[in-house]
């Protein structure tokens, strides 16, 4: 007999690490308009689709029945985890009270050690989009710029690399 821990190993998935509840207001209305698009257009053509294969008889064979109630089900996931997350959420709005240090909602400009410069914003984690710069307020680079000023220096041990800040600023606010 497997161990306790091992018996439902297939299926226990551990809890995923909690998560900011800060989002910047473009996050938030990006939410807000994706929650809505699903509930108002895109889950009554599912459901309109799965009444039609359904009327067509046997639903065990139906491929359509199938995998429409599949689409449904995963749409439903999405909409419930959009309700949940929209009541946590905290938007960010404004400017910090020293907008010459990274907080979030900070775009940052780094070199790294071999003179790469590399752009970041500090964002939620519902807003992450690494090809955008885009890098969420719970990832360790994020976690090593909060608090810093222009010209500190950040190291990521585990990477064993070093970012200088060149620049910080604020949508709409540049710092002295």
């Amino acid at each position: 007999m497997k161990p306790a821990n091992q018996r439902f190993a297939g299926r226990y998935r551990p809890p995923g690490p909690k998560r900011s509840p800060l989002i910047t207001p473009e996050g938030a209305a990006a939410l807000k308009d994706e929650l809505d698009d699903l509930w108002r257009n895109k889950r009554p053509v599912i459901t309109l689709a799965v009444q039609e294969a359904a009327a067509l008889g046997d639903r065990s064979e139906n491929a359509e029945y199938i995998y429409g109630k599949k689409m449904l089900r995963e749409m439903d996931s999405r909409i419930l985890y959009l309700q949940r997350r929209l009541d946590h959420i905290k938007v960010v709005e404004g400017l910090p009270a020293d907008p010459n240090k990274v907080y979030f909602g900070a775009w940052v400009t780094l070199i790294d050690d071999d003179d790469n410069e590399r752009h970041y914003r500090i964002v939620g984690a519902d807003e992450l989009n690494p090809s955008s710069g885009y890098i969420s307020i719970d990832s360790p680079l994020a976690l090593a710029l909060i608090g810093k000023k222009l010209d500190d220096r950040v190291e990521l041990n585990n990477l064993n690399k070093g970012y200088d800040i060149t620049a910080i600023k604020y949508l709409g606010v540049q710092p002295n």
